[in-house]
């Protein structure tokens, strides 16, 4: 009765948004655009990875296209989820670190990051990390909000899903194209370290302090067609910042070199099957500082080698039956410090989706997915009994619609870690009231088991400490979507969420050792505001305005031990207010593109002793063609020259100049 009562006032708050008048399309929030009649090639079409994926889902979903990626000239993906969905990211300073993603709350752990719908996250930590995806590689990206996932049915997703779809389908012929950039950070006097007083004068080597350079080639033809790319980016994070006394500093030790490839053939089969084979490398050699301002580092090597074959058939030994299927094997090298801690991971994923159509109105979708960890290391830091793990699950979804415009979704999945099972239901709506406004809800377990590395982990000094009994995080949530599209000029998408997760895991400090403990309760509310506003423009050469705000409120109460709602501790790095948007002005030969981020205070710690004050980042990129075949790209990444720390005591870059050139042919 509770959770009814809750969706009966959710359902009053956002009914009233169907009377507001309205002006503008956000052609980023909806997939409506895309070519249904191609629905048979791998990821490039509105229905999922393959043929199989849901075509509607019940849950909050913006889609980041591929004019969106170019114009938005950013470096990496958590910059582009940022700027364009709003989304709440954490770095450990510049290009390179480590960095998380934070999406209705829960980190990139609790967030299930597929490639082409394929798992990617390491089974091991939970963690992706986002420097190994070269943007010009990347043909859209979808973000699905909320847990238990209906439309890739994949395990651990409590925030949601974020699917990174490559380019894959080539034009007829030899294509070939590459962009190159560079970056400069604006130098000025500072602080020498360890010369108390001293004054160090600008170095004018950091106007060109990272390069960047991605190149790809293709062929495509009726009978098969294929691709492959390289990239390579050179880093070294010198930027100035303000250290916690008000002196300025000057970044060193955090230097990064890395790149990496891929490459792909796909080959049609009978009745519009096809099978694509894909091999992706990725290399990094990385200084990370002992402390952020020490003038010592440690070096790290990470080696990524995945490969991965898909199979895709919309017909199947009958006419209402489909399928597709993956298999992927990942090696995952990585060696740290001078003592040469190693390890050696290697990660197997399998995934079979079925999709039979009985009727017209009904779809019924089964599959599974599995993933085995074998963990090969030399350092006396892992667990000597850990060596293998596995974790996956099996779903069964019935999709009907009694009518055209009222979608009913009830799924349930079962998952385990071979040590423990779970049953994960959910059940989800989606009802167009009238060809504008189109109403969703969702009710649905959250559950995830608890990461190897929070299992096991024990480092090199035995001051951070894995916890073998931990229990999986297990809850519930609920959210309610409103849509609204008026005349393709306006849009609002608004959505109410709550979640209640029980055994939250976090990393604690116990004496003079952190472990992980289930340390209580956390619970998640909050409301989700994006409209848009669409101006196609007849002055002179411009032809286009969008003005795209968003504003999301999101409270969280961490209640272990004695602590209630009134003590108001909340969830590590979650702001209560996120406001940006994006100002898109469009002319025959280019773009301005302008987007601004704020966060309100967040802590870092469980305590919410330790402050982290609020910040307000912004960038403007322009955008130029130089002829038919060549566009001129600057970007003024945090123009206002903001002074903040993204994670406790690592500074973030100030203002940048990044210039570059793509071409295509």
């Amino acid at each position: 009765m509770k959770i009814v009562a809750a969706g009966l006032f959710v359902l009053l708050v956002l009914c009233p948004l169907a009377g507001q008048e309205s002006a503008a399309y956000n052609d980023i929030d909806y997939d409506y655009d895309y070519d249904y009649d191609d629905f048979f090639d791998f990821g490039e079409n509105p229905h999922g990875m393959t043929i199989v994926g849901a075509v509607e889902t019940t849950q909050q979903m913006i889609v980041i296209d591929r004019e969106t990626i170019e114009r938005s000239a950013t470096r990496d993906l958590a910059a582009l989820l940022q700027e364009e969905t709003g989304m709440s990211v954490v770095r450990y300073g510049g290009y390179g670190n480590q960095t998380s993603i934070n999406l209705r709350g829960f980190s990139t752990s609790r967030i299930a990051i597929l490639i082409d719908g394929v798992p990617a996250n390491s089974p091991r930590s939970g963690q992706f990390d986002i420097n190994q995806i070269d943007l010009d590689n990347v043909q859209r990206v979808e973000v699905i909000y909320g847990g238990s996932d209906t439309k890739y049915n994949v395990s651990g997703a409590l925030g949601g899903v974020i699917n990174i779809i490559t380019i894959k389908r080539q034009a007829p012929g030899l294509n070939f194209g590459f962009t190159v950039s560079n970056t400069g950070y604006l130098p000025g006097r500072h602080n020498l370290r360890q010369a108390e007083g001293a004054i160090g004068g600008p170095d004018f080597i950091d106007l060109v302090d990272m390069q960047s350079l991605s190149v790809s080639a293709g062929f495509g033809a009726e009978r098969f067609s294929w691709r492959g790319s390289l990239f390579a980016n050179r880093a070294g994070n010198h930027y100035l910042y303000e250290d916690d006394y008000g002196f300025a500093r000057r970044k060193i030790s955090n230097e990064v070199l890395d790149g990496g490839g891929n490459f792909l053939f796909m080959l049609p089969l009978a009745n519009d099957a096809s099978i694509l084979f894909d091999t992706r490398l990725y290399y990094a050699q990385r200084n990370f500082p002992i402390t952020m301002h020490s003038v010592g580092s440690a070096l790290s090597t990470d080696l990524t080698i995945s490969e991965n074959i898909m199979f895709a058939a919309p017909v199947i030994f009958r006419d209402d039956l489909a399928t597709d299927a993956s298999f992927t094997w990942q090696t995952s090298m990585n060696e740290y410090g001078d003592d040469y801690s190693s390890s050696n991971d290697h990660y197997l994923t399998l995934i079979n989706r079925w999709n039979w159509y009985p009727t017209a109105n009904f779809t019924f979708r089964t599959g599974l997915d599995w993933r085995f960890l074998y963990i090969n290391t030399n350092s006396p830091t892992e667990l000597e009994p850990v060596k293998t793990g596995n974790i996956g699950g099996l779903y069964l979804t019935g999709e009907y619609s009694p009518t055209r415009d009222l979608l009913l979704i009830a799924s349930l999945k079962g998952a385990t870690d071979t040590r423990q099972a779970a049953l994960i239901p959910k059940l989800g709506f989606s009802w167009r009231i009238n060809p504008q406004f189109t109403l969703k809800n969702n009710y649905f377990r959250s559950f995830k088991f608890p990461d190897f590395d929070d299992l096991y982990y024990r480092s090199f000094d035995s001051l951070f400490v894995g916890n073998p009994h931990l229990r999986p995080e297990d809850g519930w949530g609920s959210d309610i979507i409103a849509e609204f599209i008026h005349n393709q000029n306006f849009s609002l998408v608004s959505t109410v969420f709550v979640q209640y997760i029980r055994d939250s895991i976090h990393w604690v400090k116990q004496g003079a050792r952190w472990s992980p403990e289930n340390v209580g309760t956390a619970l998640f509310t909050g409301i989700d505001f994006r409209p848009a506003f669409s101006l196609p423009l007849d002055r002179g050469k411009f032809t286009f305005l969008q003005i795209g705000p968003h504003y999301q409120f999101q409270y969280s109460w961490l209640l272990s031990g004695d602590l209630d709602f009134s003590d108001s501790y909340r969830i590590p790095y979650m702001p209560v207010h996120i406001i940006g948007g994006t100002v898109d002005l469009r002319w025959e030969t280019g773009s301005l593109l302008l987007s601004a981020h704020f966060e309100s205070t967040r802590y870092a710690d469980t305590t919410n002793q330790l402050v982290l004050d609020p910040h307000i980042v912004a960038h403007a990129t322009l955008n130029q063609d130089m002829g038919e075949r060549f566009t001129l790209f600057v970007s003024l990444r945090n123009f206002l020259n903001a002074q903040y720390e993204s994670f406790a005591s690592y500074n973030m870059p100030g203002i940048s100049l990044v210039t570059g050139l793509r071409t295509s042919f």
